[in-house]
């Protein structure tokens, strides 16, 4: 450790502000980096999705360089203040989120840093509770620039530096992999279920398509249907129930059980509330995340629950509330809510019990798949953020 040095961010970076404009300005126009960019990603993403109709002056002052890092600065809470994502490239004419700081390495820096050692430098539990000791909380949690700068972080030479963030990235890009190879399993199931559910064209046994109900079509309020399907509700297909609160104080850091909501991980604790396959969404302030559960979690009350009434209904049921509308079901004034009510009224279609039968049972080994690499990316994470303040510590050494 005695080759390690202590250094406050302000030595190293300069920090400056991002972009703030009307909500009619976005959409279009010119890459903008959101706070959800930032937020989900160690590394901002290859493509960020996001637009602004930016010009060229807010180009240059809300830049993105590589070696840049992003910061949050405010949220409703400080455990989302302080979240890191580091830029491995330059994004062109892009800009990033005012709820966000930059911070970029200054040219008389007294020492030179990796982007991927400080993209996982700053992931590390010692940088989070350095981060609730600065941060400030009235209306909302904020971390303003003073405070940023004042941060201490230790640092080893460059090449050790370098070594160190290559080991964890190549976990990081197994990962990634893997979650490439289960957006591409889901998408195909998807594209099957649209194909039979949605344009009514299912295969025969050559592989031919024809319709389930040999091109017998009946009108319905929602259009012409296969004869035999018929519209119902939602709540004739799930059960649903609503997650429940759990205290702060009762998150255990190594717990057993997960606690997610709407958005994932919230932290862990050591009971459950759900120990079944279920389909999840978001109740209040993040609508339209849909995701399925396998293993025993705590779910909390800002998750709504779908559990199929079959089992062969479940894939079915999953793709069915994907292509919800959920801003028109949004019955919330001051921030986005959905209610059981709301969800168990949406009117859908209900195929024959043949076809249900048929797509659970084609769309199933793609599911099993799914399930396993998230096994196996759950079990590379957590050797990775093992790993990470080991390494970060010195407590463990990479060959140079």
């Amino acid at each position: 450790m005695s080759e390690w040095k202590e250094f406050q961010l302000g030595e190293l970076y300069n920090v400056s502000s991002g972009l703030s404009k009307a909500a009619d300005q976005f959409g279009f126009g010119n890459t903008f980096i959101s706070f959800k960019d930032v937020f989900n990603n160690y590394f901002l993403p290859e493509n960020p999705e996001g637009l602004v109709n930016s010009n060229e002056k807010e180009q240059t002052s809300c830049s993105v360089k590589a070696g840049d890092i992003l910061l949050t600065r405010t949220s409703e809470t400080s455990d989302e203040v302080g979240m890191s994502s580091v830029a491995l490239k330059d994004y062109e004419k892009s800009t990033f989120n005012g709820f966000c700081k930059r911070l970029r390495i200054k040219k008389d820096a007294p020492i030179k840093v990796s982007s991927l050692y400080i993209g996982y430098l700053l992931r590390t539990r010692f940088f989070r509770k350095s981060v609730a000791n600065f941060a400030t909380m009235t209306t909302r949690a904020s971390l303003n620039s003073e405070s940023i700068k004042s941060i201490p972080l230790l640092f080893p030479s460059f090449s050790l530096q370098e070594e160190i963030g290559k080991t964890l990235h190549s976990l990081d890009k197994k990962i990634n992999l893997l979650k490439q190879q289960n957006q591409t399993l889901e998408e195909l199931a998807q594209t099957l279920f649209k194909r039979w559910f949605v344009e009514f064209e299912f295969p025969n046994e050559n592989g031919e398509p024809y319709n389930s109900s040999n091109g017998k079509m009946v009108e319905s309020e929602l259009g012409e249907i296969p004869v035999g399907w018929r519209v119902g509700k939602y709540e004739e297909i799930v059960k649903i129930s609503s997650g429940k609160s759990i205290k702060r104080d009762e998150f255990i850091e190594n717990g057993q059980y997960e606690v997610l909501g709407a958005n994932g991980r919230l932290g862990f604790t050591n009971k459950f509330l759900v120990n079944d396959k279920i389909i999840i969404t978001g109740r209040v302030g993040t609508l339209g995340t849909v995701y399925i559960v396998t293993k025993p979690v705590w779910l909390s009350d800002n998750v709504l629950i779908s559990k199929p009434v079959r089992d062969d209904y479940f894939y079915f049921s999953y793709f069915v509330i994907k292509r919800f509308s959920f801003s028109s079901l949004n019955s919330g004034s001051t921030q986005p809510l959905i209610t059981q009510t709301d969800l168990k009224n949406v009117t859908i279609l209900v195929p024959d019990e043949q076809s249900l039968d048929l797509f659970q049972n084609s769309v199933n080994g793609l599911f099993e798949k799914i399930f396993q690499n998230i096994e196996e990316i759950q079990t590379l994470t957590q050797l990775r953020d093992t790993l990470l303040p080991k390494l970060m510590s010195g407590e463990l050494w990479v060959n140079l």
